[in-house]
């Protein structure tokens, strides 16, 4: 022990735990305070009774579905499925995309099912801040019903603050939340315990035959009862979005030694509450605990949900990046927030964004209730989508038998399944929400990667081939000036636009000139060996050069560091980066045309999702004293 506390190992291992508990389980770890209340909700269009049978079948449901969706599915198995350290769904279309053995018609509806389920979560990421903080600032009625009237008010000043201290980092709110969270599943276990201990025969549903049996016998009541135990395993998918803040181990330790235990304990408790109080229902949470220990429960639930909103808000920000990256959204202004964990980001407009949709919701809805049936929605949308993608992938990438993989999915989706068919039928009463934001993203996304290609094909049209235009350079010279300019480009194929105009209207180059590609790899970080690749484009002696600079999808592109890099490799050049340097950036303004590829409404909304590109001197961390912009135009 004592050489690993030399090390520093323990101690990393025990903060990336504590951290995992304060950012990745906030969402799954609060869900106790609403699940049982939504469920015998008396407002619901398909009511539960209060009765023995149904309160056995109900805790049973939600301990099995817990178990077998989140230990099972996703802390054994899906957090395995990582691209190099690196979760979320999009995470996943990068590994089904790496083994397409099955054709690229599958590879392409499976690639299309992942963004929907992208798009599925940026809805979960809206809903879970409002109905979490919602749901425990209402234990404010249980303590006084004369506050019912501040609850909206407290919700939206709390959400304001939560968005508000992102800027600061997932690993400094970590180490703020951490402990919080550890007094919170300490706080629900014993609590739940307190309730086993008046009516301890409510263990008995922890056995199969009780859900079994309550969805055979009872099953007109048990299937619309699952949209509300859905509420159970909110947080699965953010807890695998999150894995590249904190890595597979401390997140499987931190559920299966905390979390899980502490859910389930509460839920027991809540149920033999229910048994021993019909009446209790209207708030089994907050009733479970004593009268004198209701007020400081209700803070405590209001500092552990403004945590579960952090458990989405954090996989938001990975799930952008990574659509960024992946040609799914335009350039953003990404921050990184760590200097030890590359992961750890912040997302600027997504994070305001995200705030003005979650103060949007609770101010629309009011109440939590209100909210379930479209939080239930979202939830099994995007983990049904995740086991499609996570069988194929265990197919193909791991290579596991068919049988194996056959048996795992009809297991896991045949209960997911289940799920979404009972959200289905709350379609009318909430659960149109997440689709629609789904749509919506969706739609988004996939407009953006599609102008994207019809704008890069137009301008290598205009731009014209690199070596052509590097061969009639020599053909006709043209006036050297001193100094290092640098063009960015897409590729190594065309020239880049800025310098094409420069030529044609100055007629002069610079000694030394670097045409820049930055090339993103569909992996976190790139190999330092692989970073540059230099390209003298057919002469040695000209002072032209093309370089690519490789990074991974998580990484900062920094400029004027990878050309110091490209200086000390090129023997070419007859310069260093320094104050001589200028950088050319080529400025594309786009213009609505009557061009085929795209309708006209989605035209419009590429040329709208443009105005949230990042300034790209910023994006790439060029000094911008030394940055020159040439226009140019093109019609989509």
């Amino acid at each position: 022990m004592t050489s690993q506390l030399a090390g520093g190992k323990t101690p990393a291992k025990a903060t990336l735990m504590i951290g995992a508990l304060g950012v990745v389980f906030g969402d799954i770890g609060t869900s106790p305070i609403y699940t049982i209340q939504t469920i015998f909700n008396p407002g619901d269009p398909h009511p539960v009774e209060v009765a023995n049978e149904n309160v056995f079948g109900i805790i049973s449901l939600i301990f099995w579905a817990v178990t077998i969706i989140v230990t099972i599915k996703y802390v054994l198995l899906v957090l395995r499925a990582d691209n190099h350290g690196e979760g979320g769904i999009l995470a996943m279309i990068t590994l089904v995309g790496r083994g397409g053995s099955s054709g690229r018609r599958v590879t392409v509806i499976l690639a299309g099912l992942g963004i929907f389920g992208a798009s599925l979560f940026f809805g979960d990421s809206m809903i879970t801040p409002a109905i979490s903080v919602l749901s425990s600032v209402e234990g404010l009625k249980v303590i006084e019903p004369g506050l019912a009237d501040w609850v909206v008010p407290i919700t939206a000043a709390i959400i304001v603050l939560l968005f508000s201290v992102q800027r600061y980092g997932t690993e400094r709110i970590g180490r703020l939340f951490g402990p919080v969270m550890i007094v919170w599943f300490s706080a629900i276990g014993i609590a739940g315990i307190s309730g086993i201990v008046r009516h301890p025969a409510i263990l008995e549903a922890l056995s199969p035959t009780y859900a079994i049996g309550y969805l055979t016998g009872h099953f007109g009541t048990a299937f619309f009862a699952l949209a509300a135990v859905v509420l159970a395993i909110t947080g699965a998918e953010a807890l695998y979005a999150d894995l590249g803040h904190f890595g597979r181990k401390p997140i499987t330790r931190a559920w299966l030694f905390m979390v899980f235990p502490a859910c389930i304990l509460s839920y027991l408790g809540q149920g033999a509450l229910v048994i021993e109080d019909p009446n209790g229902y209207t708030s089994p949470f907050f009733l479970l605990v004593p009268e004198w220990a209701r007020i400081p429960m209700v803070v405590l639930a209001t500092a552990a949900t403004v945590i579960a909103s952090q458990a989405v808000i954090t996989g938001a920000f990975s799930v952008a990046s990574q659509a960024v990256q992946l040609g799914y959204l335009p350039r953003l202004r990404i921050k990184h927030t760590s200097s030890e964990a590359a992961g750890q980001i912040y997302v600027p407009w997504v994070n305001w964004a995200l705030m003005i949709s979650v103060l949007t919701l609770v101010f629309a809805f009011e109440t939590s209730a209100a909210l379930a049936f479209a939080f239930g929605m979202a939830v099994t949308g995007t983990i049904v989508i995740n086991s499609l993608l996570l069988f194929y992938i265990a197919r193909h990438n791991w290579k596991s038998p068919l049988w194996l993989v056959i048996l795992g999915a009809a297991v896991f989706l045949s209960v997911e399944l289940l799920f979404l068919g009972a959200n289905l039928t709350k379609l009318v009463h909430g659960a149109w929400l997440p689709l629609l934001i789904a749509v919506t993203v969706f739609t988004v996304l996939t407009t953006w990667q599609r102008g994207r290609q019809l704008v890069t094909a137009k301008r290598e049209e205009k731009e014209g081939p690199l070596r052509d235009f590097v061969n009639a350079v020599h053909e006709h010279p043209l006036t050297r000036v001193d100094g290092t300019a640098v063009f960015l480009n897409r590729g190594s194929r065309t020239v880049p636009l800025a310098l094409r105009q420069n030529v044609e209207h100055n007629h002069v180059l610079h000694k030394n000139v670097v045409i820049l590609s930055i090339e993103t790899l569909t992996v976190p970080h790139a190999p330092e060996g692989d970073r540059i690749v230099i390209d003298d484009l057919g002469f040695t002696d000209d002072g032209i050069i093309h370089v690519t600079a490789r990074f991974g999808y998580v990484e900062n592109a920094n400029v004027p560091a990878v050309l110091h890099q490209a200086m000390e490799q090129s023997s070419e050049l007859s310069a260093t980066i320094d104050q001589d340097t200028s950088y050319f950036l080529s400025a594309l303004e786009l213009k609505l045309g009557d061009n085929p590829g795209l309708p006209r409404w989605r035209k419009h909304l590429f040329l709208a999702t443009t105005a949230i590109t990042a300034d790209a001197a910023e994006y790439f961390g060029l000094p911008r004293d030394r940055v020159v912009i040439v226009g140019s135009q093109i019609t989509v």
